[in-house]
């Protein structure tokens, strides 16, 4: 039987057109359920409502669906970057979704690289304001004119030179250190290479040609850097050759420490080559990606080589792979193939990942990749892309390499989401929770944190699908109690959390609806306390009309010792101890523990940005550094200042009364 739809949304399908486009599928609540391209908009949006799906989960999406909206574009290759900006930014719970990860790190060459116009005056200046042997007068280098390697992260500026993406900060790290072994290049930060009165230890372990002091010459130092930057692009071979001519000129003029130096870099990079097993690899660019699906979870494991050598792999655990699967859109038509979960989930990474992230115009893969895709890929980056799925020789031993991770990363996720879901499931029997589905458990824990009273803050973290939720925490900086009162600010926290959302229920009682937006009250509410902080709990629960039952203290137990806390209940049950083995325990000191810990960070890092504000003592008027020093030597701190009346401050030598009060107001 076919789900029965509204006249509106029916009439909608009937007059779409018959041209390339995106649309997508919203529910009651106005959360969106799908986004899907398609080739023919009427045609493909049409086959959802003119066909009995069943029971399948693509019925169960068209059962929800009361508003579409859709876009028409030039191209099918348009319509698929389409889809996935939408679906990366409307997060829809029926496609493949890959979360937004941390931008890529890479190695940063600091300035332009310098010319040849730019090291003869340099060398020329050096030469004319050279001291004599006598002086004592020392030259400062330029900074700019010898750059500096560093790890980055973040937007690429123009007036630098940036190397990768690399996978993970480790392998910056380790080609960081590659760039000081083999070619001294220097790591330190402008100020205090322009400070520098004598070499580092860095120069002594034979890390740094310590151009800070004068050591090596703007042009010699140009020299290794262009060396460090074209082995970065992959010609390392055409560098370990230079550098051999350059040894054995320097031999052959007798230089023989000079050469020796060279010898070093010849004999560290040919070991770091041998390492890479970059000798006999042609490609310079390239990504291998390994899909591995396995109890209804997936990962996409990406390795990448850069400039030929093999930086390490990273592992991506996409959403929605259950709801999706059967959703992908195909080719038009009856009969048409649908592609292998595989296939979807791969194709689905490739959209989403290159969007905002650099791509080579190489691809390794376990799977074939559909060509209108490779087609909008290359579109957008203007280079064509070619994605090879069954490799030879090296190529071969890197995917190997890739779908053998793929199977042990996703191996060890379902290990620990197994381990997660006991834990849920021995919580939700221990305290008797009427949760049908444990996937919809929603466990929201509090916890206060301050010093001494400054800088009251509370937490609220979220356990939802077997897992904490980051993105849902909270944190509420609470005022207007006396400092310290742990009972109020609990009683505050909890009032600003669940008022509203008391006020919505209540609301839809009465109107037998739900407005839309409302939230859920979660089916656990874990207060970090014993008996006071639970009847603080209890007044606040019982004032709003709200369930007693889901209140839940956590009591430290003899010693304060891990293994024997004990379970404090609003609505009168005995206390519980679960005892120090439970799984059940064991979730409830996770996510305690996370409150504690997301309150605690949150805390210092208010208390630190009061204190770095000292430096407004400075701003005010008629403060200088010797009055500064006087109000905090008699105050004990910025704090102590901030809480001190105009007439204490007028009592501290050289302040005056009218300078006192203009103090006050500027703290307050």
């Amino acid at each position: 039987m076919i789900p029965e739809h509204s006249e509106d949304l029916l009439r909608d399908v009937a007059a779409l057109p018959p041209l390339p486009g995106v649309y997508r599928y919203f529910d009651a609540q106005g959360q969106v359920l799908y986004v899907g391209k398609a080739i023919n908009l009427k045609k493909r949006v049409s086959s959802y409502f003119q066909k009995n799906h069943g029971g399948t989960r693509i019925g169960h999406m068209v059962s929800k669906i009361v508003r579409l909206e859709t876009t028409v574009v030039r191209s099918e290759a348009e319509a698929l970057l389409l889809e996935n900006n939408l679906i990366k930014t409307l997060n829809p719970k029926y496609n493949i979704l890959f979360r937004d990860d941390k931008s890529y790190p890479y190695l940063k060459m600091s300035g332009q690289a310098p010319t040849a116009k730019h090291l003869a005056a340099e060398a020329a200046a050096i030469a004319a304001e050279a001291p004599g042997p006598r002086s004592t007068v020392r030259m400062v280098p330029n900074p700019n004119a010898f750059a500096r390697v560093s790890y980055y992260r973040g937007g690429v500026e123009k007036k630098h030179r940036y190397f990768g993406p690399y996978p993970s900060a480790w392998a910056v790290k380790e080609a960081i250190l590659l760039m000081q072994k083999v070619f001294r290049l220097r790591t330190c930060e402008d100020p205090v290479f322009s400070n520098r009165t004598r070499p580092c230890l860095l120069y002594q372990i034979k890390r740094c040609s310590a151009p800070c002091v004068g050591h090596i010459n703007a042009a010699d130092y140009a020299e290794d850097v262009a060396n460090a930057e074209r082995f970065l692009r992959g010609d390392a071979r055409e560098v370990m050759q230079e550098l051999e001519l350059r040894m054995m000129a320097h031999a052959d003029k007798l230089e023989f420490e000079q050469a020796a130096e060279i010898r070093n870099q010849v004999a560290a990079l040919s070991n770091v080559l041998h390492q890479q097993s970059v000798d006999n690899v042609s490609d310079r660019d390239v990504d291998i990606l390994a899909v591995k699906v396995q109890g209804g979870k997936a990962c996409v494991n990406l390795a990448m080589v850069r400039g030929g050598r093999h930086l390490g792999d990273r592992p991506y655990f996409p959403t929605h792979v259950e709801e999706a699967v059967g959703l992908e859109d195909t080719e038009e038509g009856e009969g048409a193939l649908r592609p292998s979960v595989e296939v979807q989930v791969l194709e689905a990474f490739l959209a989403q990942h290159y969007i905002d992230v650099p791509m080579p115009s190489v691809l390794v893969v376990s799977d074939p990749v559909g060509k209108d895709l490779l087609q909008a890929l290359s579109e957008q980056i203007g280079v064509k892309v070619s994605a090879i799925h069954q490799p030879r020789e090296q190529r071969r031993a890197w995917l190997d390499m890739a779908q053998t991770n793929a199977g042990l990363q996703l191996a060890r996720l379902l290990a620990e989401e197994g381990s997660q879901q006991a834990r849920t499931r021995a919580l939700a029997e221990a305290l008797d929770l009427a949760v049908e589905n444990l996937e919809e458990l929603r466990i929201e824990c509090f916890d206060i944190s301050h010093t001494a009273g400054e800088n009251t803050q509370a937490s609220c973290v979220v356990f939802h699908h077997h897992k904490m939720q980051n993105a849902e925490y909270r944190r509420y900086n609470i005022d207007g109690i006396t400092p310290g009162d742990d009972y109020a600010a609990m009683r505050q926290v909890l009032t600003r959390r669940y008022s509203k959302l008391a006020e919505a229920l209540n609301e839809a009682k009465h109107s037998g609806t739900v407005p839309a937006g409302t939230g859920r009250l979660p089916d656990l509410v874990l207060v970090d306390g014993g008996k006071g902080q639970v009847s603080m709990a209890r007044e606040v629960f019982v004032a709003l009309g709200l369930d007693l039952s889901l209140i839940v203290g956590v009591e430290k137990g003899e010693g304060r010792k891990v293994g024997l806390e004990e379970l404090v209940f609003a609505d009168g049950r005995d206390k519980v101890y679960l005892g120090a083995d439970s799984a059940a325990l064991m979730l409830v000191a996770q996510i305690r523990d996370e409150a504690h810990r997301f309150a605690i960070t949150g805390m210092r890092a208010a208390r630190a940005k009061v204190r770095v504000g000292g430096g407004k003592l400075e701003e005010i008027p008629g403060i200088g550094p010797k009055r500064r020093a006087k109000l905090l030597q008699r105050f004990g701190g910025v704090r102590g200042v901030a809480l001190a009346s105009a007439e204490d401050i007028a009592t501290v030598e050289g302040i005056s009364r009218e300078l006192a009060e203009d103090i006050y107001r500027a703290l307050h």
